[in-house]
């Protein structure tokens, strides 16, 4: 057998940090995806579905479903599911993707903070959810399959998509509330980042993690990224006022 020398094995592990990464990248920036469950009509077959996911404290894919959906009623028979996302673009085969193949279960752990998450992604949802049979599940991933572009495919591990945030859940929305109360034309600014102007439509931060925050303009989610991770609120500050000025750089050029 070939023995692994330093150098390599130093490449091969860079190589592959940046193939988690740009998968948390392509996961970061989707809030649908297609839920491929176990058919209970037609035993033994795949389902496909569109779903909407939110992220708990733990980077998990959580969904709220209807028991009178024919995914719930698979799941409730048979937790095994994959869940699809596909990045955008013209040419669907170039585009990166990502299959998390995992087991779903019901949310009965910090449902309120798991809730208080998907409402700040989907507030239309709330009231949704209060008039009809629905409820919380999150996907427990098992393995992922990122293929991210030639020679980008592989499969990994749950840990390397699932990083916990290192903000507690009062923390974060401490964060989220100041930015969004105090600090309307920041996140204005940072839809030029996206080279987008929101014409009339207010931002709103919707999450923050260590690698960046997603920002909610109406439905849409522009996920924006910090040049290196973050680990405190003073942090999340500086990284966040480097964004606002790099925005207003661009504004002005």
């Amino acid at each position: 057998m070939t023995r692994m020398t330093p150098d390599t094995a130093r490449a091969t592990s860079h190589a592959l940090n940046t193939l988690a990464r740009d998968a948390r990248t392509l996961y970061a920036r989707n809030l649908q995806g297609i839920l491929s469950t176990v058919s209970l009509e037609l035993p033994g077959y795949p389902f496909g579905s569109v779903v909407a996911f939110s992220t708990d404290q733990r980077n998990r894919p959580v969904i709220l479903i209807s028991d009178l959906a024919q995914h719930t009623k698979n799941v409730k028979a048979d937790p095994r599911v994959s869940l699809t996302l596909i990045e955008g673009g013209d040419d669907i085969q170039a585009a990166g993707r990502l299959t998390l193949v995992g087991n779903v279960v019901p949310v009965t752990d910090n449902l309120a903070e798991t809730a208080e998450r998907y409402y700040r992604r989907f507030p239309h949802a709330i009231d949704y959810h209060r008039a009809h049979d629905f409820a919380f599940y999150r996907i427990e991933p098992v393995k992922l399959r990122y293929i991210g572009g030639f020679g980008k495919i592989h499969w990994l591990n749950a840990d390397e998509l699932c990083v916990v945030n290192p903000f507690p859940s009062g923390v974060e929305a401490s964060m989220i509330e100041h930015m969004n109360s105090d600090h309307a034309s920041a996140l204005i600014g940072y839809c030029r980042l996206h080279g987008i102007e929101p014409r009339g439509l207010q931002p709103r931060l919707s999450a923050i993690d260590s690698e960046g925050f997603d920002l909610m303009l109406d439905k849409r989610l522009l996920r924006i990224a910090f040049e290196h991770p973050v680990r405190s609120a003073g942090e999340v500050r500086s990284a966040m006022v480097a964004l606002a000025l790099h925005a207003r750089d661009l504004a002005t050029a």
